[in-house]
């Protein structure tokens, strides 16, 4: 069953190597399946750094909430 999910965050800034400022991004992000329990934002912040070729410490997550 899909999810989607509303998400507000920051890519770049201090931490990403080569960047002096963070890029703010938000918009929808549909999974397959809802993400799990207590590792929600761990999740979310992996599949977004994937997507957006970043380690997960890159992303920095300002909001987030299920769109039912």
């Amino acid at each position: 069953m899909a999810a989607k999910y509303y998400t507000h965050f920051l890519t770049g800034g201090a931490r990403a190597p080569g960047t002096t400022a963070a890029h703010e991004w938000s918009g929808v992000v549909e999974l397959r399946q809802p993400l799990r329990g207590s590792r929600e934002m761990r999740e979310l912040r992996s599949l977004l750094a994937l997507n957006f070729d970043l380690d997960s410490e890159d992303i920095r997550i300002l909001h987030w909430a299920r769109l039912h």
